[in-house]
Protein backbone atom coordinates (compact mmCIF):
# COMPACT_ATOMS: atom_id res chain seq x y z
CA UNK A 1 0.00 0.00 0.00
CA UNK A 2 2.72 2.35 0.45
CA UNK A 3 4.69 1.30 -2.78
CA UNK A 4 1.57 2.29 -4.45
CA UNK A 5 1.31 5.68 -2.61
CA UNK A 6 4.76 6.47 -3.09
CA UNK A 7 4.08 5.81 -6.95
CA UNK A 8 0.83 8.11 -7.25
CA UNK A 9 2.97 10.91 -5.41
CA UNK A 10 5.55 10.77 -8.02
CA UNK A 11 3.19 10.55 -10.89
CA UNK A 12 1.50 13.49 -9.32
CA UNK A 13 4.61 15.28 -8.81
CA UNK A 14 6.14 15.04 -12.37
CA UNK A 15 2.65 15.90 -13.95
CA UNK A 16 3.17 19.10 -11.61
CA UNK A 17 6.39 19.93 -13.37
CA UNK A 18 5.89 18.83 -16.68
CA UNK A 19 2.80 20.96 -16.12
CA UNK A 20 5.30 23.94 -14.47
CA UNK A 21 7.50 23.89 -17.74
CA UNK A 22 5.29 23.03 -20.16
CA UNK A 23 3.80 26.94 -18.77
CA UNK A 24 7.26 28.11 -18.61
CA UNK A 25 7.67 27.57 -22.11
CA UNK A 26 4.39 29.33 -23.45
CA UNK A 27 5.60 31.73 -26.47
CA UNK A 28 5.87 35.27 -24.87
CA UNK A 29 2.89 37.85 -25.82
CA UNK A 30 3.16 40.97 -27.82
CA UNK A 31 3.45 44.02 -25.65
CA UNK A 32 0.63 44.80 -24.12
CA UNK A 33 -1.95 47.65 -25.29
CA UNK A 34 -0.10 46.94 -29.09
CA UNK A 35 -2.17 47.22 -32.28
CA UNK A 36 -1.13 42.73 -32.44
CA UNK A 37 -2.01 42.26 -28.80
CA UNK A 38 -5.49 43.85 -29.77
CA UNK A 39 -5.58 41.41 -32.98
CA UNK A 40 -4.80 38.65 -31.46
CA UNK A 41 -8.24 38.48 -29.87
CA UNK A 42 -11.47 36.45 -31.33
CA UNK A 43 -13.10 38.02 -33.69
CA UNK A 44 -16.19 39.65 -33.59
CA UNK A 45 -18.09 36.82 -35.07
CA UNK A 46 -19.37 33.72 -33.72
CA UNK A 47 -17.73 30.17 -35.33
CA UNK A 48 -19.64 26.96 -36.72
CA UNK A 49 -17.79 24.39 -38.38
CA UNK A 50 -18.65 21.07 -39.66
CA UNK A 51 -17.38 18.20 -41.92
CA UNK A 52 -18.67 17.31 -45.34
CA UNK A 53 -17.47 14.85 -47.89
CA UNK A 54 -17.57 15.81 -51.35
CA UNK A 55 -16.40 12.93 -54.14
CA UNK A 56 -14.84 14.09 -57.11
CA UNK A 57 -16.54 11.00 -59.73
CA UNK A 58 -14.29 12.53 -62.86
CA UNK A 59 -11.34 12.20 -61.71
CA UNK A 60 -9.40 8.88 -60.67
CA UNK A 61 -7.03 8.37 -56.99
CA UNK A 62 -3.87 6.53 -58.92
CA UNK A 63 -2.97 3.02 -57.45
CA UNK A 64 -0.50 3.58 -54.56
CA UNK A 65 1.60 1.13 -53.08
CA UNK A 66 -0.46 -1.89 -51.89
CA UNK A 67 -3.93 0.49 -52.73
CA UNK A 68 -5.29 -0.57 -55.71
CA UNK A 69 -6.70 2.78 -56.32
CA UNK A 70 -9.84 4.15 -56.91
CA UNK A 71 -12.33 5.94 -59.82
CA UNK A 72 -12.99 9.00 -57.79
CA UNK A 73 -11.41 11.14 -55.68
CA UNK A 74 -12.83 11.57 -52.01
CA UNK A 75 -12.18 14.58 -50.34
CA UNK A 76 -13.03 15.05 -46.32
CA UNK A 77 -13.35 18.68 -45.83
CA UNK A 78 -14.08 20.68 -43.06
CA UNK A 79 -15.78 24.39 -43.09
CA UNK A 80 -15.19 27.15 -40.83
CA UNK A 81 -17.99 29.79 -41.30
CA UNK A 82 -19.22 32.77 -39.61
CA UNK A 83 -22.67 31.56 -38.35
CA UNK A 84 -25.72 33.74 -39.10
CA UNK A 85 -23.76 36.45 -40.81
CA UNK A 86 -25.23 37.46 -43.87
CA UNK A 87 -23.25 36.92 -47.05
CA UNK A 88 -22.00 37.11 -49.61
CA UNK A 89 -18.49 35.96 -47.78
CA UNK A 90 -15.26 35.55 -49.02
CA UNK A 91 -13.93 31.74 -49.48
CA UNK A 92 -9.99 30.74 -48.30
CA UNK A 93 -9.06 26.96 -49.29
CA UNK A 94 -6.08 25.75 -46.84
CA UNK A 95 -3.66 22.84 -47.96
CA UNK A 96 -2.29 20.65 -45.81
CA UNK A 97 0.98 19.17 -45.49
CA UNK A 98 2.40 16.10 -46.31
CA UNK A 99 1.71 13.37 -43.84
CA UNK A 100 -0.37 15.38 -42.05
CA UNK A 101 -4.18 16.46 -42.13
CA UNK A 102 -6.65 19.08 -42.64
CA UNK A 103 -6.92 20.61 -39.20
CA UNK A 104 -3.52 20.97 -38.61
CA UNK A 105 -4.12 24.45 -38.21
CA UNK A 106 -7.51 24.76 -36.99
CA UNK A 107 -6.84 27.86 -34.89
CA UNK A 108 -5.86 29.86 -37.96
CA UNK A 109 -8.83 29.20 -40.02
CA UNK A 110 -10.98 29.51 -37.34
CA UNK A 111 -9.56 33.09 -36.56
CA UNK A 112 -10.35 34.12 -40.46
CA UNK A 113 -13.54 33.09 -40.17
CA UNK A 114 -14.43 34.73 -37.21
CA UNK A 115 -13.78 37.80 -39.36
CA UNK A 116 -16.32 36.87 -42.06
CA UNK A 117 -14.56 34.64 -44.10
CA UNK A 118 -15.92 31.22 -45.18
CA UNK A 119 -12.44 28.94 -44.40
CA UNK A 120 -12.30 25.20 -46.19
CA UNK A 121 -9.07 22.67 -45.23
CA UNK A 122 -9.15 19.50 -47.59
CA UNK A 123 -7.67 15.74 -46.82
CA UNK A 124 -5.94 15.37 -50.00
CA UNK A 125 -6.03 11.84 -50.70
CA UNK A 126 -2.86 10.40 -51.11
CA UNK A 127 -0.80 12.91 -49.25
CA UNK A 128 -2.60 12.97 -45.74
CA UNK A 129 -0.79 11.21 -43.13
CA UNK A 130 -3.47 8.11 -43.35
CA UNK A 131 -3.40 7.52 -46.89
CA UNK A 132 -4.18 4.44 -48.28
CA UNK A 133 -0.81 2.52 -49.26
CA UNK A 134 1.12 5.79 -46.98
CA UNK A 135 1.39 8.96 -48.11
CA UNK A 136 2.92 9.42 -51.62
CA UNK A 137 4.24 13.38 -52.60
CA UNK A 138 3.46 12.64 -56.18
CA UNK A 139 0.04 12.84 -55.73
CA UNK A 140 0.31 16.99 -55.34
CA UNK A 141 0.31 17.43 -58.92
CA UNK A 142 -3.81 16.12 -58.77
CA UNK A 143 -4.54 18.79 -55.87
CA UNK A 144 -5.17 21.81 -57.60
CA UNK A 145 -7.74 20.04 -59.31
CA UNK A 146 -9.79 18.71 -56.00
CA UNK A 147 -9.16 22.87 -54.76
CA UNK A 148 -11.03 23.55 -57.90
CA UNK A 149 -13.78 20.72 -57.46
CA UNK A 150 -14.55 22.03 -53.87
CA UNK A 151 -14.68 25.30 -55.14
CA UNK A 152 -17.26 24.66 -57.63
CA UNK A 153 -19.23 22.32 -54.80
CA UNK A 154 -19.41 25.71 -52.69
CA UNK A 155 -20.51 27.91 -55.20
CA UNK A 156 -22.74 25.53 -56.77
CA UNK A 157 -24.96 24.24 -52.91
CA UNK A 158 -27.86 24.96 -52.92
CA UNK A 159 -29.29 27.38 -50.26
CA UNK A 160 -31.16 24.32 -48.60
CA UNK A 161 -27.55 22.45 -48.16
CA UNK A 162 -25.51 25.89 -47.46
CA UNK A 163 -24.55 26.18 -43.68
CA UNK A 164 -23.32 29.80 -43.40
CA UNK A 165 -26.12 32.77 -44.68
CA UNK A 166 -25.52 34.23 -47.87
CA UNK A 167 -23.21 32.96 -50.17
CA UNK A 168 -19.30 32.94 -51.88
CA UNK A 169 -18.38 36.28 -53.37
CA UNK A 170 -16.65 34.98 -56.53
CA UNK A 171 -14.40 37.51 -56.93
CA UNK A 172 -12.96 37.28 -53.22
CA UNK A 173 -11.11 33.43 -53.37
CA UNK A 174 -7.97 32.77 -51.67
CA UNK A 175 -5.73 29.77 -51.14
CA UNK A 176 -2.88 29.10 -48.47
CA UNK A 177 -1.10 26.64 -47.15
CA UNK A 178 1.28 24.69 -44.96
CA UNK A 179 4.66 23.11 -46.78
CA UNK A 180 3.16 20.73 -49.35
CA UNK A 181 0.03 22.79 -48.86
CA UNK A 182 2.33 25.83 -50.01
CA UNK A 183 3.09 24.13 -53.14
CA UNK A 184 -0.12 23.56 -53.78
CA UNK A 185 -1.18 26.77 -53.07
CA UNK A 186 1.40 27.94 -55.43
CA UNK A 187 0.40 25.74 -58.12
CA UNK A 188 -3.55 26.15 -57.97
CA UNK A 189 -2.63 30.51 -58.03
CA UNK A 190 0.09 30.01 -60.91
CA UNK A 191 0.99 27.01 -62.77
CA UNK A 192 -0.01 27.78 -66.11
CA UNK A 193 -1.83 24.53 -66.85
CA UNK A 194 -3.11 23.40 -62.97
CA UNK A 195 -4.37 27.46 -61.91
CA UNK A 196 -7.57 28.13 -61.39
CA UNK A 197 -8.42 31.82 -62.30
CA UNK A 198 -10.88 31.98 -59.52
CA UNK A 199 -7.94 32.44 -56.94
CA UNK A 200 -7.40 35.89 -56.73
CA UNK A 201 -4.57 36.14 -53.37
CA UNK A 202 -2.39 33.22 -52.24
CA UNK A 203 -0.33 33.09 -49.06
CA UNK A 204 2.59 29.74 -49.34
CA UNK A 205 3.46 28.92 -45.19
CA UNK A 206 6.90 27.27 -46.25
CA UNK A 207 6.26 26.08 -49.40
CA UNK A 208 9.06 25.30 -51.85
CA UNK A 209 9.56 27.46 -54.81
CA UNK A 210 13.23 26.81 -55.87
CA UNK A 211 11.57 24.74 -58.47
CA UNK A 212 10.14 27.63 -60.50
CA UNK A 213 11.65 30.65 -61.82
CA UNK A 214 10.07 33.93 -63.11
CA UNK A 215 8.12 32.54 -65.89
CA UNK A 216 6.25 30.24 -63.59
CA UNK A 217 4.96 33.20 -61.71
CA UNK A 218 4.39 35.01 -64.66
CA UNK A 219 1.42 32.93 -65.66
CA UNK A 220 -0.89 35.11 -63.72
CA UNK A 221 -1.23 38.47 -61.44
CA UNK A 222 -2.28 38.00 -58.25
CA UNK A 223 -1.27 39.14 -54.73
CA UNK A 224 1.16 36.50 -53.11
CA UNK A 225 2.41 36.62 -49.83
CA UNK A 226 5.37 34.04 -48.94
CA UNK A 227 5.92 33.27 -45.01
CA UNK A 228 8.86 31.75 -44.73
CA UNK A 229 11.13 30.71 -41.41
CA UNK A 230 14.78 31.38 -40.98
CA UNK A 231 15.53 27.83 -39.41
CA UNK A 232 13.80 25.73 -41.77
CA UNK A 233 15.74 22.60 -41.64
CA UNK A 234 13.19 20.85 -44.10
CA UNK A 235 12.37 23.84 -46.91
CA UNK A 236 15.52 25.79 -46.93
CA UNK A 237 14.60 29.85 -46.63
CA UNK A 238 17.60 31.01 -48.40
CA UNK A 239 16.08 28.70 -51.46
CA UNK A 240 13.00 28.70 -51.40
CA UNK A 241 11.67 32.22 -49.63
CA UNK A 242 14.54 34.29 -49.91
CA UNK A 243 13.69 35.12 -53.46
CA UNK A 244 10.29 35.43 -54.03
CA UNK A 245 10.06 38.74 -53.60
CA UNK A 246 12.34 38.92 -56.45
CA UNK A 247 10.67 36.45 -58.80
CA UNK A 248 6.95 37.27 -58.45
CA UNK A 249 5.56 40.80 -58.84
CA UNK A 250 2.85 41.69 -56.08
CA UNK A 251 4.30 39.64 -53.65
CA UNK A 252 5.28 39.97 -49.97
CA UNK A 253 8.18 38.06 -48.37
CA UNK A 254 7.38 37.37 -44.26
CA UNK A 255 10.80 36.28 -42.96
CA UNK A 256 10.57 35.11 -39.60
CA UNK A 257 13.71 34.97 -37.81
CA UNK A 258 14.63 31.23 -35.78
CA UNK A 259 11.19 29.94 -37.10
CA UNK A 260 11.12 26.39 -37.90
CA UNK A 261 8.88 24.27 -40.34
CA UNK A 262 7.23 22.20 -37.97
CA UNK A 263 6.79 24.98 -35.94
CA UNK A 264 4.21 26.57 -38.25
CA UNK A 265 1.98 23.91 -37.77
CA UNK A 266 -0.47 24.56 -34.65
CA UNK A 267 0.52 21.17 -32.83
CA UNK A 268 3.80 21.93 -32.70
CA UNK A 269 2.88 24.51 -29.98
CA UNK A 270 1.28 21.75 -27.53
CA UNK A 271 2.63 18.62 -25.57
CA UNK A 272 5.48 17.29 -26.30
CA UNK A 273 6.66 19.66 -28.80
CA UNK A 274 6.93 23.06 -26.67
CA UNK A 275 9.52 20.51 -25.13
CA UNK A 276 11.81 19.80 -28.15
CA UNK A 277 14.40 22.56 -28.67
CA UNK A 278 13.90 22.42 -32.63
CA UNK A 279 11.07 20.30 -33.84
CA UNK A 280 12.15 19.90 -37.69
CA UNK A 281 14.67 16.90 -36.22
CA UNK A 282 12.03 14.43 -36.19
CA UNK A 283 10.01 16.34 -38.81
CA UNK A 284 12.75 15.70 -40.95
CA UNK A 285 13.22 11.79 -39.39
CA UNK A 286 9.84 11.17 -40.18
CA UNK A 287 9.81 12.58 -43.64
CA UNK A 288 13.03 11.11 -45.18
CA UNK A 289 11.81 7.69 -44.00
CA UNK A 290 9.24 8.49 -46.55
CA UNK A 291 10.97 9.96 -49.18
CA UNK A 292 14.38 7.31 -49.55
CA UNK A 293 11.96 5.17 -50.75
CA UNK A 294 11.72 6.72 -54.03
CA UNK A 295 15.59 6.38 -54.76
CA UNK A 296 16.12 9.22 -56.71
CA UNK A 297 13.15 9.53 -59.14
CA UNK A 298 11.76 13.16 -58.82
CA UNK A 299 7.72 12.77 -57.72
CA UNK A 300 7.08 16.15 -59.22
CA UNK A 301 8.15 15.23 -62.34
CA UNK A 302 4.64 16.07 -63.38
CA UNK A 303 4.39 19.72 -62.68
CA UNK A 304 6.15 20.21 -66.18
CA UNK A 305 9.44 21.42 -67.35
CA UNK A 306 10.87 25.24 -68.71
CA UNK A 307 7.62 25.92 -70.63
CA UNK A 308 5.90 26.17 -67.37
CA UNK A 309 8.51 27.79 -65.78
CA UNK A 310 9.63 24.31 -63.81
CA UNK A 311 13.42 23.89 -63.90
CA UNK A 312 13.18 20.73 -61.80
CA UNK A 313 16.18 18.10 -62.31
CA UNK A 314 15.87 14.67 -63.44
CA UNK A 315 16.69 13.41 -60.10
CA UNK A 316 15.02 14.50 -56.67
CA UNK A 317 17.09 16.27 -54.01
CA UNK A 318 15.92 15.18 -50.25
CA UNK A 319 14.99 17.99 -48.03
CA UNK A 320 16.57 18.18 -44.62
CA UNK A 321 20.28 18.05 -45.91
CA UNK A 322 21.81 21.25 -44.06
CA UNK A 323 22.52 21.34 -40.28
CA UNK A 324 20.58 24.47 -38.98
CA UNK A 325 22.57 25.78 -36.00
CA UNK A 326 20.57 28.68 -35.73
CA UNK A 327 18.43 28.77 -32.38
CA UNK A 328 14.68 27.83 -32.84
CA UNK A 329 11.95 30.33 -32.07
CA UNK A 330 8.75 28.87 -30.14
CA UNK A 331 6.51 27.72 -32.49
CA UNK A 332 3.86 29.47 -30.51
CA UNK A 333 5.43 32.74 -30.84
CA UNK A 334 5.59 32.22 -34.89
CA UNK A 335 1.95 30.62 -34.88
CA UNK A 336 0.86 34.12 -33.45
CA UNK A 337 2.81 35.86 -36.57
CA UNK A 338 1.68 33.67 -38.69
CA UNK A 339 -1.99 34.19 -37.70
CA UNK A 340 -2.17 38.11 -37.95
CA UNK A 341 0.11 38.12 -41.06
CA UNK A 342 -2.63 36.01 -43.07
CA UNK A 343 -5.36 37.82 -41.75
CA UNK A 344 -4.05 41.31 -42.51
CA UNK A 345 -2.99 39.72 -45.87
CA UNK A 346 -6.23 38.48 -46.66
CA UNK A 347 -8.03 41.81 -45.65
CA UNK A 348 -5.55 44.06 -47.25
CA UNK A 349 -6.93 42.45 -50.52
CA UNK A 350 -11.07 41.41 -49.80
CA UNK A 351 -11.91 43.97 -46.83
CA UNK A 352 -15.10 45.98 -48.63
CA UNK A 353 -13.72 49.32 -47.20
CA UNK A 354 -10.87 50.94 -49.20
CA UNK A 355 -9.78 52.69 -46.16
CA UNK A 356 -9.51 49.48 -44.25
CA UNK A 357 -7.84 47.45 -47.38
CA UNK A 358 -4.72 50.28 -46.73
CA UNK A 359 -4.66 50.02 -42.85
CA UNK A 360 -4.52 46.31 -42.99
CA UNK A 361 -1.49 46.50 -45.56
CA UNK A 362 0.29 48.76 -43.22
CA UNK A 363 -0.30 46.71 -40.51
CA UNK A 364 1.54 43.83 -42.38
CA UNK A 365 4.13 45.65 -43.56
CA UNK A 366 4.90 47.82 -40.81
CA UNK A 367 3.12 47.67 -37.49
CA UNK A 368 3.80 43.80 -37.29
CA UNK A 369 7.33 44.21 -37.55
CA UNK A 370 7.38 46.75 -35.09
CA UNK A 371 5.47 44.20 -32.22
CA UNK A 372 7.23 41.26 -33.19
CA UNK A 373 10.92 42.07 -34.08
CA UNK A 374 11.81 38.83 -35.24
CA UNK A 375 9.49 39.44 -38.18
CA UNK A 376 10.83 41.23 -41.34
CA UNK A 377 8.62 41.81 -44.49
CA UNK A 378 10.01 42.80 -47.69
CA UNK A 379 7.72 43.81 -50.84
CA UNK A 380 8.20 42.30 -53.95
CA UNK A 381 10.66 44.36 -56.74
CA UNK A 382 9.45 41.76 -59.82
CA UNK A 383 7.64 43.67 -62.56
CA UNK A 384 4.59 42.20 -63.94
CA UNK A 385 4.73 39.90 -67.34
CA UNK A 386 3.91 42.57 -69.95
CA UNK A 387 1.68 39.08 -71.30
CA UNK A 388 -0.62 39.63 -68.21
Amino acid sequence: MRAARLVIATVLLVGIVAAAIFTALAPELPPAGSESARRLAVGPLAVASLDRRFVDRSRPTAANGDFAGAPERTLATTIWYPEGAPGPHPLLVYSHGFMSMRGENAPLLDMLASHGYVAVSIDYPLTNRSAPGGPNVADAVNQPGDIRFVIDQLLGMPESERPFAGGIDADRIGALGLSLGGLTTELVSFHPKLRDPRIHAAISIAGPTAMFDERFFASADLPFLMIGGTADAMIGFEENAAPVPRKVAHSGLLAIRGATHVGFGAFADGFPLRFVRNPDALGCRMLLRNLEKLDGANPLAGLGGAEEGVVLGSSFQLPCQKTITERALAAGRQLMITRLAALAFFESWFAADPAERAAQATYLAETLPRDFPEARYERGTAVVSSSN
